[in-house]
């Protein structure tokens, strides 16, 4: 909780434009309501030095328009300054583990520039989409349920 502000402040600025009635104020009820338990909603913070390094979330859903997809990979954010040092992908790694341990058996994502990284993490391209005015890949990931080997 004590980077609620700047989680806020940073997914704000990172796509306060795809959703825009949505205030800061909302977004950090939003994050807070989902910060500390073992349920969906969950967000992920990486600390490097205990500086906020990024976020990852898993949520029920990120596209109003296709509810027959949950949940969902969201909001994954690394600082510009932390790039390229594996921490995306150790985010999206920690919300599959999430996902297993809740049970969820595939996890979906959409992004407009990053479908390599998901490739080499094991994502799957599932459709090319149009949302909010802007053509998107649909990925998905089976999920390895735990003890189910």
């Amino acid at each position: 909780m004590e980077f609620l502000d700047e989680l806020a402040t940073l997914h704000q600025a990172q796509w306060g434009h795809l959703n825009p009635e949505m205030t800061l104020l909302g977004r950090k009820e939003l994050i807070a309501g989902a910060a500390g338990k073992k349920a969906i909603p969950s967000v992920f913070i990486a600390l490097v030095e205990n500086e906020l390094a990024g976020f990852a979330a898993i949520i029920p859903h990120d596209m109003e328009d296709r509810p027959d997809l949950t949940p969902w990979l969201a909001a994954v954010y690394v600082k510009e300054e932390f790039r390229r040092q594996g921490i995306a992908s150790k985010l999206v790694t920690r919300c599959e583990q999430e996902g297993a341990e809740l049970n969820v058996s595939t996890l979906y994502l959409y992004t407009n520039s990053a479908s390599g990284l998901y490739e080499k993490l094991g994502w799957s391209l599932l459709e090319q989409y149009e949302h909010k005015g802007a053509v998107v890949d649909i990925m998905c990931k089976r999920i390895q349920l735990f003890g189910n080997e």
